[in-house]
């Protein structure tokens, strides 16, 4: 399928690597202006450089737990390209695994500003400018966790699930004024979180090869072309759905 972006104003947030870099990437090759909205600001500098220029990139330095500075990262964005008309939430966090009568309530707080909070207030700023912009496509990065338990994770569990249900709500509120607002279930994906885990964890990987009915993890580029169909016109009629890439982990 040929998807072209031209004349579409991008905003990614937790785009200085991983998946979302892969998706600025995918997005800059078909024809997009892209806004890289990470706390990273060093990462963010160097995705922008390898990937884009000045004229079709822009670099915002934001914690998306700040809602001051999402609404910020939004305007920068219109002010540099004129209008903002597709957003994908991607920024998340997780933590350290433990039992939910010992986690650390600080890191509970943290992943729930960052993977919920952090979803709302990119929502917050960002529809009223897609509104002005004609109506467009927002995708928000849920997990295959949230639409199941697994021990050990109940912050991150509860993020996910969380984000899926505010994706419903905001997407019957805005499909009457053009707005499509849908949700990515990812499972394990080919990333530097992944390689993290593996190397932190033990017996991560065994874990996770054991529930894989395809035999194999997802890549960052499958990931990358389900956001480009949820953003282009190829989904029209689709909103308030939470597609799900995990390769049947959780059928």
């Amino acid at each position: 399928m040929n998807i072209s972006f031209e004349n579409k104003v991008v905003l990614i947030t937790g785009a200085a690597s991983g998946l979302g870099r892969a998706a600025a990437q995918a997005f800059l090759e078909r024809g997009a202006k892209v806004a890289i909205v990470d706390i990273d600001e060093a990462g963010g500098e160097a995705t922008a450089r390898s990937i884009g220029t000045p004229d079709n990139v822009l670099l915002v330095a934001a914690d998306v737990a700040d809602s001051a500075a999402m609404k910020r990262a939004v305007e920068v964005t219109v002010d540099k390209f004129g209008r903002l008309d597709i957003a994908y939430n991607n920024a998340g966090i997780e933590l350290t695994p433990n039992l939910l009568a010992e986690q650390s309530l600080e890191e509970f707080d943290r992943v729930i500003e960052v993977n919920l909070l952090g979803v709302f207030h990119a929502m917050y700023a960002e529809i009223p400018a897609i509104i002005l912009s004609g109506g467009g496509s927002i995708i928000n990065a849920s997990s295959g966790l949230g639409l199941r338990g697994i021990p050990m994770q109940s912050p991150y569990v509860a993020s996910k699930h969380a984000v899926i249900g505010l994706t419903k709500v905001a997407a019957l509120e805005y499909a009457n004024q053009g707005i499509r607002i849908n949700s990515l279930a990812i499972g394990v994906i080919n990333s530097p979180l992944y390689e993290t885990a593996v190397a932190t964890t033990p017996g991560y990987k065994e874990m996770i090869w054991a529930r894989l009915p395809t035999g194999r993890i997802g890549e960052m580029r499958e990931v990358a072309d389900a956001v480009m169909w949820l953003a282009s016109d190829a989904s029209t009629y689709v909103t308030g759905t939470s597609l799900i890439l995990d390769g049947g982990a959780t059928v």
